[in-house]
């Protein structure tokens, strides 16, 4: 097991010797290979983010299967579906999660950028940043490590993708990135996992609900977000967490 050093990733978002070491022998590994390897390096500092969406299941159970307790970060934007709230509690209790925090936006910084809650339709960015981004950053505050559920196969701007990067102060392990739409639908088959309620309705990618559409047969996963804008991510994988 390779423990993390006190030094991590620098502003010039160079990764420590001793995790670009781990980096480059975790680039073909499996996906609970890299969990397990991100979860040993940082023991009691790393967390997963996940937006328990249609394909948030494969890297829970994985999660779940290596430590159950692992924190986990849900961002609830005030935006959200309904049934992507149940589908969090049905899988919190289907795989025994114990370490799910929910985080919301500040209501100080709510009421003073967008107290109309229209936001979303004037400046999709600054929406993002303030029930997204930012609440993102003071979670994480706590950690040196994260991990998320982006996969290459998603979108243009995903497919270069390693499995372990540098985000800012902190390292960020991406288990899944190699993972296809199909790897991802014979996980879910194998191990009989729930689907999110909203995926038979043509929602292969859920986010907030204003900004989320239907996705038409032969477009990638993403392409109902933000359905006819240039914003293609809502800014927590492109800007880095302070």
């Amino acid at each position: 097991m390779t423990e993390a050093p006190d030094t991590l990733p620098s502003d010039s978002g160079a990764l420590a010797p001793e995790i670009a070491a781990l980096a480059a022998r975790l680039e073909q590994a499996a996906p609970l290979e890299i969990i397990a390897a991100g979860l040993g390096a940082f023991p009691g500092r790393i967390a997963a983010v996940s937006s328990f969406g249609t394909e948030s299941v494969v890297l829970l159970h994985m999660i779940a299967e290596v430590n159950a307790a692992t924190p986990i970060i849900f961002l609830d934007t005030g935006h959200l579906f309904p049934e992507t709230l149940t589908y969090r509690d049905t899988l919190i209790e289907r795989l025994k999660l114990t370490g799910v925090l929910t985080v919301q936006p500040d209501p100080a910084a709510l009421a003073a950028r967008d107290p109309d809650t229209a936001l979303w339709s004037d400046n999709p960015d600054a929406c993002c940043a303030v029930r997204k981004v930012e609440p993102l950053a003071r979670a994480l505050s706590p950690f040196a490590a994260w991990i998320n559920g982006r996969k290459r196969y998603q979108a243009a701007t995903r497919a270069a993708i390693a499995a372990v990067e540098a985000d800012g102060p902190r390292v960020k392990f991406n288990p899944l990135a190699a993972m296809g739409r199909e790897d991802l639908l014979a996980y879910i088959r194998a191990n009989d996992l729930p689907a999110h309620p909203l995926e038979r309705f043509g929602f292969p990618s859920v986010g907030c609900m204003p900004c989320t559409s239907r996705v038409a047969d032969g477009e990638d996963s993403r392409s109902g977000r933000w359905r006819g804008k240039a914003k293609t991510e809502c800014g927590i994988h492109t800007a880095p967490a302070l």
